[in-house]
């Protein structure tokens, strides 16, 4: 009996990281034809690459709906209504005539495919105490870290064989895999159901609760930039890698495998350690390795070296500084909420998604055909995310114990 409940866990956690992947998934595998797509719809970089910011607004908007919604209704019924309208998304993004028309699905698609990540933290916090969903949440990324990994060199493929719109029939495919697992495997856990948790004048009380704790703050606007150092290489990186590195489409994958693995490492690391060290120490230890690879970057690129070492060596420590920082920062910005723990997901989620969809925009305005201004962007995000942390920490607004100090 424990054997088949154990065998039943791990396939329910699999399936909640799948559902966080939603998101890496469908921004990383049509990465490789991002460059082509200027020359199919005849228009510039900026405006493909705010296809994918456009995605990550969506993301950020949705979140505001999905947690108080799970919050109200339940987790299982707000997650199959999401996935419903991200399937239909990606039907839409295959279909566009024009570069405005792919902008618009892909909203749509992302106001889908956010229900993934918000109910599934909201799932964890449900079942798991805070160390232990710190540990699970460091586990999850990096297995969620396949995703990045093996999208893009599954996207390249796919370009080759059957060019751009054939990322978006697979992206249809996953939502539809996702709705089967989840009405097979996935029991509802919110057993603290508000009947006005949609309403606009609670959710507001909660959002003031929650923007009041000094502690939600700090961990939410660390998480935000460094998601930021992420998210503006990603917005960028086809460009960068295949326009400047001078690397194929088709082998554009490859490269982005030494990356991915960097967020591996980085989450495997922080699940190991969570327990000896704390996850707030382990914050710390992700800002420093960010602030120093984000610094070898801007070297690298201020002395003029574009080559494919001295891009990818430093994004690989940015990754791996982000695999440290992001699960524990969400865990711990979760802790003080567990009656509103979908709520409070959603705060998180708008507050991560659309500052990284602004930051991934400034990205792609300020790319000149050279690596100076992503890393450029890179280093700020890092010092902005250490100097908010580190702050807190001097202030004692966080403690490396954990505890909260909302004075």
């Amino acid at each position: 009996m424990n054997e088949g409940n154990n065998s039943r866990s791990l396939k329910v956690t699999c399936l909640l990281t799948l559902m966080v992947a939603i998101g890496p998934l469908s921004t990383d595998l049509y990465l490789p034809s991002l460059p082509s797509l200027t020359e199919y719809f005849s228009t510039s970089v900026s405006r493909v690459q705010a296809t994918m910011s456009v995605f990550m607004g969506g993301f950020a908007v949705a979140t505001v709906i999905y947690g108080p919604l799970s919050d109200r209704f339940g987790r299982r019924s707000s997650l199959m209504a999401g996935l419903s309208i991200f399937i239909l998304g990606s039907f839409g993004c295959m279909a566009a005539g024009s570069v405005e028309a792919l902008i618009g699905w892909r909203f749509v698609q992302a106001v889908g495919g956010c229900a993934g990540p918000v109910v599934a933290r909201a799932i964890i916090r449900d079942v798991y105490e805070r160390h232990e969903a710190a540990r699970l949440l460091s586990y999850m990324a990096s297995a969620m870290a396949l995703a990045p990994a093996i999208a893009p060199l599954i996207g390249g493929w796919l370009h080759v064989m059957f060019g751009w719109r054939s990322h978006f029939v697979a992206l249809a495919l996953v939502g539809i895999a996702l709705v089967g697992a989840a009405l097979v495997l996935l029991a509802e856990t919110n057993a603290h159901r508000d009947v006005r948790a949609t309403d606009v004048s609670r959710i507001g009380k909660n959002v003031r609760i929650m923007f009041s704790d000094k502690l939600f703050v700090a961990y939410t606007m660390t998480l935000m930039f460094s998601y930021g150092a992420l998210f503006s290489f990603i917005s960028v990186s086809a460009f960068i890698v295949i326009d400047v590195l001078g690397v194929a489409p088709d082998r554009f994958g490859y490269l982005f495998i030494f990356v991915a693995f960097g967020f591996v490492g980085g989450g495997m690391t922080g699940g190991r350690l969570v327990r000896r060290f704390g996850m707030e120490r382990l914050i710390g230890s992700g800002l420093g390795i960010g602030l120093c690879a984000g610094a070898i970057g801007f070297a690298m690129a201020a002395l003029g070296l574009e080559t494919i070492p001295s891009v990818i060596v430093p994004i690989m420590g940015v990754f791996f500084a982000c695999g440290l920082v992001l699960p524990n920062a969400t865990a711990a910005a979760l802790t003080p909420f567990p009656q509103i723990a979908g709520t409070a997901s959603s705060a998180i989620g708008f507050v991560q998604m659309g500052g990284g969809a602004f930051i991934g925009f400034i990205a792609g305005l300020l790319h000149n055909g050279t690596t100076a201004p992503l890393f450029s962007l890179i280093f700020l995000c890092w010092l902005c995310a250490g100097g908010i942390y580190f702050t807190a920490l001097r202030k004692g607004f966080i403690r490396p114990s954990g505890d909260a100090k909302n004075a």
